[in-house]
């Protein structure tokens, strides 16, 4: 079953009898540790929508829908484990790194079936409609250990409110030789 995350907008009524207006919510910090939660639930979905031998593929779909800006905005996404195509500007290029497809490299990182997806934010600054955060993200596999992987995010609220990631760059943390 795939799962929907609500997004992260909010209406506002003025009471003038009749007229109503939409206004964004302020771009808080919570929001942003808010949405950061909802994006690892969705990977950990689309592992189990493919263990369950779902449409993994649209899982993968709705999440980049949901949670990157491909429609409205130029993304700049370098994902943990592109080396060869490691930037990806597409919806599809990114696709192919969450589920496999257009790169021999791309195992389909969001299929591996993760149980949960744990948070260390080292901070997060907000400057009028864009946030940034940066910090550690852990990726729980279905044995219980944990891959911890480096991350920013940058965030923008859109129009309607919704926060989309605007760029996104993974990395493994540096082993010294």
């Amino acid at each position: 079953m795939i799962k929907t995350f609500a997004p992260l907008s909010l209406a506002v009524a003025f009471s003038t009898g009749t007229a109503f207006a939409s206004a964004a919510p302020e771009l808080t910090k919570d929001r942003v540790s808010e949405f950061k939660t909802a994006w690892g639930e969705s990977i950990v979905d689309i592992g189990a929508v493919h263990i369950d031998g779902g449409d993994y593929e649209a899982a993968a779909r709705a999440h980049l829908s949901t949670f990157y800006a491909f429609e409205e905005n130029t993304v700049l996404f370098k994902p943990t484990l592109a080396s060869e195509h490691q930037f990806r500007g597409t919806f599809d290029e990114a696709l192919s790194y969450f589920v496999g497809g257009s790169f021999s490299e791309d195992d389909g990182f969001a299929i591996t079936p993760f149980t949960a997806v744990r948070w260390e934010n080292e901070g997060t600054l907000i400057n009028g409609d864009i946030a940034l955060a940066m910090g550690n993200y852990y990726f729980t596999t279905a044995d219980g250990s944990e891959v911890k992987v480096e991350y920013t995010f940058g965030l923008e609220q859109m129009a309607d409110g919704d926060l989309k990631i605007v760029l996104h760059h993974s990395s493994l943390p540096f082993t010294p030789s």
